[in-house]
């Protein structure tokens, strides 16, 4: 009952925000002032005074006033644990490349977890899209060494750094699947040709294609991620089109992708960006849209294609998770 209410609530909020228009919203923000709850919900970055920070909106929380996680700047592509405890992050500065780590109360420092400056990652850069383990233990994300993509894994708390896939493919964000031991990844022989999904094995590196097509629905390539449905069956995925970037869902097989099917359509506007899909249950997918002019985190259920519903406005490269 309490996670029906805690959705309950922020469809809520969401609902006069839309309505209410102009939105106050404060970019400027306060840093960690304080404190809050959180077991589940998004974090997401904003691009205020204090430069890029990350942020985090609680179910049951006011998705106008977001409590601020970073103080610091230099904040990418956020992700929450499923514990709802810790976020994780790329953080940039010049040449430096890290991973960080955050609690979700807003009262903690950020802290890092691992650097390109690590003597185990010479010629390391482009840390990009972090994503937590389901246990909560491991940390994968991409990178290039060399120049050469990468998928890589770290302990959350700093050890046991490896490169586990690399050579063959430009990686995208990868996702999860439940049971923790692989993960499905977007892939391609270039950033911007991920049309390829693959499941990669986290210890062990091999990766079997799932797909080298992502269907008969004009999208051509993976903008940012693919995700794996809480229950595994299902995948959600960014296509680029010829009209901007729409959301997809498939079923999930082992070796094979089916039914895919455009779940976010905006008639009568050119070169709306839907991006950054996550699953909120199993029937309901979030993402970020540019739609209007503005980014927004949206909701939309499986079962009805549309533009879905205001949720969480004036938010960029948003994650949803926790328990």
């Amino acid at each position: 009952m309490k996670a029906l209410v805690r959705i309950l609530g922020l469809a809520a909020v969401a609902g006069l925000a839309a309505a209410c228009e102009p939105l106050d919203i404060d970019f400027g923000g306060g840093g960690g002032g304080g404190g809050g709850a959180f077991s589940s919900g998004f974090v997401f970055v904003r691009n205020g005074t204090g430069g890029r920070n990350v942020y985090a909106v609680d179910e049951d929380g006011d998705a106008n006033s977001p409590l601020r996680l970073t103080t610091e700047g230099g904040a990418y592509e956020p992700t929450v644990s499923r514990s709802g405890l810790v976020a994780v992050f790329v953080y940039r500065a010049g040449s430096t490349w890290e991973i960080r780590r955050v609690p979700t109360t807003g009262t903690g420092q950020a802290s890092t977890v691992f650097s390109n400056t690590s003597a185990s990652c010479s010629n390391c850069a482009n840390f990009r899209y972090p994503t937590i383990s389901p246990t909560g233990e491991t940390i994968v994300f991409t990178l290039t060494k060399n120049n050469t993509s990468s998928l890589a894994k770290v302990n959350i708390d700093g050890t046991g750094f490896q490169l586990f896939a690399s050579g063959t493919y430009s990686y995208g964000a990868a996702s999860f699947y439940p049971d923790g031991r692989s993960v499905l990844v977007a892939a391609g022989f270039g950033a911007n040709q991920l049309s390829t999904l693959l499941n990669v094995n986290v210890t062990t590196g091999a990766s079997n294609v799932i797909t080298s097509s992502l269907g008969n629905t004009g999208a051509v390539s993976v903008v940012s991620r693919a995700v794996v449905s809480p229950d595994g069956s299902r995948v959600a995925f960014d296509g680029q089109t010829n009209n901007g970037s729409q959301i997809f869902v498939g079923q999930l097989g082992s070796q094979n992708l089916s039914g895919v099917t455009q779940l976010t359509k905006h008639t009568g506007e050119f070169g709306v960006m839907d991006t950054w899909p996550s699953w909120r249950g199993n029937t309901e997918v979030t993402f970020l849209s540019n739609s209007g002019g503005n980014d927004n985190i949206y909701r939309i259920s499986t079962a009805t294609p549309g533009t879905g519903t205001l949720l969480v406005p004036g938010a960029l490269e948003p994650s949803y998770g926790g328990t």
